[in-house]
């Protein structure tokens, strides 16, 4: 166990006041950044990289070392778990992540191995082992994982998709198969986790990028549903570690998320973020959502911005700021340095 319980990161998500607001951002390690377009290079692609435990952990502390954010995260992917199931994991130049054998009926879906975390993705725990013996010890490392509706889209689809329209056929037409998909992914999804805990993190992150592609009923079925399932097995495995679920496109779908049991929402930007604190009230905290569009204008407008965030969800304990999405890459460096600093001095 780290020594940083009482850093601004975890005091904000038990929802205690600190002394300013706490700031990460998500893909803070990415190739907004020279030195880990650099470290890339040398590792010769994506997937060399993040299953490269010692890479790993050099480009997880760069944004660190570079602007001191308040929690590091681990450098990984939400595909590791289906790579490890066997699906065949690629990426293709501008295109991103494939599957070189995708999942398109329930027999495949049966077929599924269950994963051992310590020893199919062992070294992901290595990576985080590393991280968590080099970063500062003050400083939260922060584990992470797909939902299991985000990940199946490309364990069915095969890749990237605009409409969803395979995934989503069958979980319309096959849903005995599609809920033991969900199933089968999020008692992976917690066990992988909670090695990731046991292996050093000290918080916990499930991104459902997709969640708001789906009708409200499918949503509530399929990706709240396993999301729930993983929330309640970690309340089991890792009581002590706080867990942050963030969903793309979910703001309608606020209060049931915030009824899972979480200790924190994400927030994009496509809400307000004091909308989103009336709405949920005390019962989680708020982590979010400068639109990441700003950090591409200057530093002008990322000041105003992050302010305006800041003023939005107001006085009191249980903000921590972040982006409503993942930094892009064309990002220049410098923008992020205005933004830690504007939020570092904002006066709460």
């Amino acid at each position: 166990m780290s020594d940083c319980q009482q850093s601004l990161f975890l005091k904000a998500l038990r929802r205690e006041p600190t002394s300013r607001r706490p700031i990460w951002m998500m893909r803070q390690a990415g190739r907004y950044l020279p030195e880990y377009r650099a470290t890339r290079a040398r590792a010769g692609s994506f997937l060399k990289l993040a299953g490269n435990p010692e890479l790993a952990c050099e480009v997880t502390l760069q944004p660190i070392e570079r602007y001191g954010f308040d929690a590091a995260i681990l450098f990984s992917d939400i595909l590791i778990l289906p790579h490890a199931m066997g699906l065949g994991l690629g990426f293709e130049p501008g295109e991103g992540p494939f599957f070189e054998r995708p999942i398109r009926s329930p027999a495949d879906i049966a077929a599924l191995p269950v994963i051992d975390p310590n020893d199919d993705t062992g070294y992901v725990m290595e990576a985080v082992r590393l991280i968590r013996a080099s970063l500062p010890r003050e400083t939260p490392l922060i584990g992470f994982a797909g939902s299991p509706w985000t990940v199946a889209t490309y364990m069915i689809e095969g890749r990237s998709s605009k409409d969803f329209a395979t995934a989503k056929t069958l979980l319309l037409a096959e849903p005995d198969a599609a809920q033991q998909l969900m199933n089968t992914l999020a008692d992976a999804t917690a066990d992988y986790l909670a090695a990731q805990v046991e292996a050093g993190a000290d918080a916990l992150m499930i991104f459902d990028s997709w969640g708001g592609a789906l009708s409200p009923s499918l949503y509530q079925q399929f990706s709240l549903a396993s999301q729930q399932r993983i929330v309640q097995r970690l309340e089991a495995s890792c009581p002590n570690t706080p867990l942050i679920l963030f969903g793309k496109g979910c703001g309608q779908h606020l209060e049931a998320l915030a009824d899972t049991g979480c200790a924190g929402l994400g927030v994009d930007w496509t809400m307000d973020m004091g909308e989103a604190r009336r709405r949920v009230g005390d019962r989680v905290a708020l982590q979010g959502n400068l639109d990441p569009a700003v950090m591409l204008t200057n530093p002008e407008i990322v000041r105003r911005e992050a302010k305006r965030v800041l003023e939005s969800f107001g006085k009191g304990p249980g903000h921590i700021f972040n982006l409503g999405h993942g930094i892009t890459p064309g990002v220049d460096p410098e923008h992020v340095a205005v933004l830690v600093e504007t939020v570092k001095s904002w006066k709460i």
